[in-house]
């Protein structure tokens, strides 16, 4: 089965979400002349790592962009992952994922597991508890944001129960593209999956981003990358090549988790 996926790589207005409604709504625009099946987008789009005006700057239960998102889907009939906002609820403010499918049907939403205390993410962060598990077209797929990819159990918690690509969506700064590039190959040859990676482009006062969005194959080719800077970035995937894969090299059967 194939998919068109389109990563919008987008530069960020800090603590700006009105601007950055605004602009998202232009880029999916820009990106439906792909006709993509699904589109995703990157970490804290709506808000960037303003944290500490996330009191007031965050939205409420996700409301606004759930609303967002559900109209884009059915406007243009495609799937989002949705990139991840701050969601501010009764236990504080999460970082959260969030997949409408193309009916405008919100099918899930993931809080950020694994807080980055070099951003101070767990000072004004609360951590989420779930697995970013989902489906879109009868197929499985794991979701999961930035710093999340520094653990390997975390991704084969995905994969071990069947998710045959994984979203990465991050604000991953460009000090540490190396770091970004190497841990999504890596993810990619030893889950046998695809990894579908979005990042930001750009700076807030505090960080450069690096952008170079990724599209992995499950061999650990890379099939799409993007630069520095603002860009909408597709690649069509045959998700078949998963099973074929795990066929050559059955890992998953090969495991034992008795011993781990």
């Amino acid at each position: 089965m194939k998919f068109k996926i389109t990563c919008l790589q987008m530069d960020i207005a800090f603590g700006d979400p009105n601007k950055n409604y605004q602009h998202a709504e232009k880029l999916i625009g820009n990106a439906m002349k792909e006709n993509p099946d699904i589109i995703v987008l990157p970490e804290l789009w709506t808000t960037g790592y303003d944290l500490t005006r996330l009191d007031t700057i965050a939205d409420r239960n996700a409301e606004k962009t759930i609303d967002f998102l559900t109209k884009a889907a059915k406007k243009y009939q495609v799937h989002f992952v949705g990139g991840s906002v701050a969601n501010r609820g009764g236990q504080g403010v999460k970082n959260t994922l969030l997949i409408v499918n193309n009916e405008g049907k919100l099918v899930q939403s993931y809080s950020k597991l694994h807080l980055f205390k070099l951003m101070d993410e767990h000072l004004y962060l609360e951590a989420g508890q779930e697995k970013g598990l989902f489906e879109l077209d009868n197929r499985s797929f794991g979701g999961v944001i930035c710093y999340d990819i520094r653990f390997p159990e975390w991704i084969r918690a995905h994969t071990a129960k069947g998710a045959e690509a994984l979203f990465v969506v991050a604000e991953w700064p460009a000090p540490r593209l190396s770091h970004w590039r190497s841990l999504l190959i890596a993810r990619a040859i030893e889950n046998q999956c695809f990894v579908i990676a979005c990042n930001r482009s750009g700076s807030d006062p505090n960080n450069e981003f690096a952008g170079h969005s990724m599209i992995i194959d499950p061999w650990g080719e890379v099939i799409a990358e993007a630069g520095a800077n603002e860009e909408i970035l597709s690649v069509v995937i045959e998700l078949d090549l998963v099973k074929d894969i795990r066929k050559q090299i059955p890992i998953f059967e090969d495991r034992r988790p008795d011993l781990y």
